[in-house]
């Protein structure tokens, strides 16, 4: 993608080529002059088919874009699991704050509270909205299959470890890729405790990926395969500190 600023040479269907005066990207309108022209024409990007120069066309994305990576990963996710990458898991939840998600592929052994760390496998939405890429070479908006490639290029070896059969987590991941894409995410965040106890099994939980989006009304989702055992124990507080000073307390 080129830079688009004033200075830059451009083409248009009607006028042929000029150069950019102003640029406002936050509303897709430009100016410009053409040949001897004394004054500037505003144009378009979204509806003038302005190109540069060399005939690369010139697009100014109209829709909000995503503003949460997920729904892009379980699609990158659900590719490789097609193409036998069954031992690849995504796992995401939200900041303490409740403002961004986590997301975190590891591949291997399905643990899904001690899970292999690997570099640039993992990031925050916090991040993503100043830089919206997932770190591993990838480019802005890219594909389901250009993040497979950009990822396989990243860090072969670590995703060679996710070759392999995981019939159960692929035929859940696949349902609910079916139910949720590509406007929403689930997020495997455990409910906390309130006052009636931890409910056994509640729903998976939901998130929009996109403003202006309705709440998720879909069918309810269950917990990935491996997830339900972490349900039967017993959720307590960690005890207190044991204090080994030698020096007797003060009742």
């Amino acid at each position: 993608m080129q830079a688009l600023a004033p200075g830059t040479v451009i083409f248009h269907r009607h006028r042929g080529y000029g150069v950019i005066t102003h640029v406002n990207l936050l509303t897709g309108w430009i100016s410009a002059r053409f040949g001897s022209e004394a004054r500037t024409l505003d144009l378009n990007l979204s509806t003038d088919a302005v190109q540069h120069a060399d005939g690369e066309a010139i697009l100014f994305r109209r829709t909000p874009p995503d503003r949460m990576p997920h729904a892009r990963l379980m699609e990158m996710v659900r590719a490789l699991h097609r193409a036998g990458y069954q031992k690849l898991y995504l796992y995401s939840w939200p900041k303490p704050s409740g403002l961004h998600w986590r997301w975190h592929l590891f591949t291997g052994q399905r643990d899904w509270m001690q899970r292999p760390w690997r570099e640039g496998w993992y990031g925050s939405g916090a991040e993503y909205n100043n830089n919206p890429v997932m770190g591993w070479g990838d480019a802005p908006g890219a594909t389901a299959e250009e993040l497979v490639h950009a990822l396989a290029k990243f860090d072969p070896q670590g995703l060679a470890q996710a070759l392999g059969r995981d019939e159960d987590h692929a035929a859940w991941f696949e349902d609910v890729c079916a139910a949720l894409l590509p406007g929403y995410m689930y997020s495997l965040d455990m409910e906390r405790a309130g006052r009636d106890g931890l409910r056994e099994t509640p729903p998976v939980p939901v998130v929009a990926v996109r403003a202006g989006l309705a709440p998720y009304s879909g069918p309810a989702l269950g917990w990935p395969p491996g997830w339900a055992g972490l349900w039967r124990r017993t959720h307590v507080m960690p005890a207190p500190p044991i204090r080994i000073s030698g020096e007797p307390e003060l009742g």
